[in-house]
């Protein structure tokens, strides 16, 4: 995990955690760090959401604990059962993410569960630690996935432009081009996460607006016409250059990817409000995406052997362009809509 926001608030909820418990005079304050490490969430929604969950499943497994410790001792044995018994609700309830920390809590609670006192403290220790890590991930610097997403797109798009200009006249070395797709494959995977974090918040927590719906259908568009952009790479690297390629292939691939690369710039940066809308140049875009898929399955009639490699590439960029000419129409509309509001 990078450097960010998210490690530094935790542990700012750590100090918090152990802060208040040192309040307490309580003699193991540990209990309640580990449990603002486990609370510490990407999103506010996530945040409410296990804090609400964790508080019911910790009660629980802290009174089974008690009821188990008083019935069972603190064996080992009745540990495990009552271990057993909590995750077996937890799961029937559809709380599995807040597991660990309950078992924590069903573990430090059976083991003092003699004391019943010092068993309620341990107890006491975790709802400390769940609220510090609440209180901290919505006052300092609370999560803006939406806004990372947005800040995020365009360096993304920068790596794969590069990869997607030399992918064809090979002039990257291998060991670069590998790391790269690598990094970039990583970094669309991040977006997506981001995306569907936005997206649940704002199911959940606020009404949506027509236009903020407008907008979610964008950003989706624009994740996706990434990972077609990611797919032709990888179509590239398995099929490409393992093909018979008659004279004049390679020119004709690049002047394509040049074309795809250069308008999914432009409808970003319409989508930054840079470019005026523009419905003349999506539909020259998409006669060329046609052109091109045709000119590509009669090219390939003269070279059999190699036919079925390179129509695969060339089917993935005609797929790419096609997620890239409905992005650019979702771009002309966008603005017009916020403008007016």
């Amino acid at each position: 995990m990078a450097f960010g926001a998210r490690v530094l608030k935790t542990g700012i909820a750590v100090t918090l955690a152990l802060f208040l418990s040192m309040l307490l005079n309580t003699h193991s304050p540990v209990g309640a760090a580990i449990a603002a490490i486990f609370a510490m969430q990407p999103s506010i929604y996530r945040s409410w959401r296990y804090f609400l969950d964790q508080l019911q499943t910790s009660t629980l497994g802290a009174i089974m604990a008690l009821l188990g410790g008083m019935v069972f001792s603190n064996e080992p044995i009745a540990v495990g059962l009552v271990c057993v018994l909590v995750l077996m609700i937890c799961l029937k309830l559809n709380m599995a993410d807040t597991v660990g920390l309950t078992l924590v809590t069903v573990v430090s609670v059976m083991e003092a569960s003699d004391d019943w006192k010092f068993a309620v403290t341990r107890f006491a220790l975790t709802l400390i630690g769940i609220v510090s890590a609440f209180v901290i991930n919505i006052t300092v610097f609370p999560p803006k996935p939406k806004r990372q997403f947005i800040n995020q797109i365009q360096n993304v798009f920068n790596t794969m432009s590069l990869l997607l200009r030399t992918a064809i006249s090979d002039e990257i070395k291998e060991s670069v081009f590998k790391e790269e797709k690598g990094n970039l494959e990583g970094a669309i995977k991040s977006l997506s996460d981001k995306y569907h974090l936005f997206e649940e918040e704002q199911k959940k927590l606020k009404r949506s607006r027509f236009s903020q719906t407008r907008q979610m259908v964008v950003y989706k568009q624009m994740l996706e016409s990434l990972h077609k952009g990611y797919e032709v790479l990888d179509a590239v690297e398995r099929h490409y250059f393992q093909s018979l390629r008659p004279e004049g292939t390679d020119a004709f691939f690049d002047h394509h990817l040049e074309l795809l690369i250069r308008f999914h710039e432009h409808a970003l940066l319409k989508f930054e409000n840079k470019l005026k809308p523009n419905e003349d140049e999506s539909e020259i875009f998409q006669q060329a995406n046609s052109e091109f898929m045709k000119h590509a399955i009669t090219r390939f009639d003269h070279c059999q052997e190699g036919m079925l490699r390179l129509s695969i590439v060339a089917a993935a960029m005609y797929d790419y362009g096609h997620q890239l000419e409905r992005l650019s129409r979702l771009a002309d509309h966008i603005h017009p809509v916020e403008e007016s509001k």
